[in-house]
């Protein structure tokens, strides 16, 4: 009795050992692809040193600037409309550094933000090669072009939260004042950080798409209950619109609203899709 107990125990140990190993195994597997996103991300980060000092007067510091593609183009459009504010002539930006080593950092973080930016997609890649051998042979069928769609909704993003969120933030907060005493002097620290975070922000939003595709084959959430959340969506789409916009006028919250009310409705019919697969799945098997 006492020796099937033994050999029951070392059965055991055997299987629980494989799954440790099993676990390790897929743990080694995700370090080297993360590796290999973070080499991809050093390479990129280099390639802005190179070229740093282009990037920082043209990427970085051109929403600071009235000459900005975002600024021509409202004005365009004002004139076309023989409307007037539209117009912004001067952005009241002027930028201080605080600390001794605060233009070394900068150059640093900056170019490893653009870095990072523009390693997203090749870590999204490897994110899937690390999941794709996991799933089955249906479930990669219907994540096909998951990879494409995610880095396209996210450069989308970038550049959507870079020519109009940035430009019409910076104009907005730049120009706002409680008291004529108070004179608005701003860190490199707090430019870069307000630039880098409305920019990766707005990348990250344009990801609803997939995260509703997520969530809706987990069942979590369906088109039904979007649709009925619609009015509190449009309403907080609506507030972010007005905030960020430079002048009270409409045309101007059209621009900015437009393209996060389809970002919405994509979603919704992304989740429709997702459904309307699950029901035919269920009644394949029903017959």
């Amino acid at each position: 009795m006492s020796e099937n107990k033994l050999i029951k125990a070392i059965k055991d140990k055997g299987k629980t050992m494989e799954a440790e190993m099993s676990f390790f195994d897929h743990l080694e597997a995700l370090r080297w692809h993360l590796v290999r996103a973070s080499i991809a991300i050093v390479v990129f980060t280099c390639v802005v040193f190179y070229f740093y000092d282009w990037i920082f007067d043209t990427v970085i510091m051109g929403p600071s600037r009235p000459t900005f593609w975002t600024y021509r183009m409202l004005c365009e459009i004002g004139a076309a409309l023989h409307r007037s504010g539209f117009c912004i002539d001067k952005i009241n930006v002027h930028l201080i550094n605080t600390e001794m080593a605060g233009q070394f950092t900068l150059e640093i973080n900056s170019a490893l933000i653009i870095g990072i930016t523009l390693g997203i997609p090749y870590l999204i890649w490897e994110i899937w090669r690390f999941i794709k051998p996991a799933l089955h042979e249906k479930e990669r069928k219907a994540a096909t072009g998951f990879v494409f769609y995610a880095c396209m909704l996210f450069f989308l993003g970038v550049l959507f939260g870079y020519y109009v969120i940035t430009p019409m933030s910076i104009n907005f907060l730049s120009g706002f004042s409680v008291s004529d005493q108070i004179e608005n002097k701003f860190t490199v620290d707090s430019y870069l950080s307000s630039v880098a975070t409305l920019t990766l922000a707005t990348g990250l939003v344009f990801q609803l798409p997939i995260l509703v595709y997520i969530l809706s084959n987990l069942g979590i959430l369906t088109p039904k209950f979007m649709r009925e959340t619609r009015r509190y969506a449009i309403v907080i789409i609506l507030i972010i619109a007005a905030v960020v916009t430079p002048t009270p006028d409409m045309l101007t919250m059209t621009v900015v609203s437009i393209p996060l009310f389809v970002l919405y409705e994509v979603s919704i019919v992304v989740a429709g899709l997702v459904e309307k697969r699950k029901i035919k799945r269920h009644e394949e098997t029903m017959a």
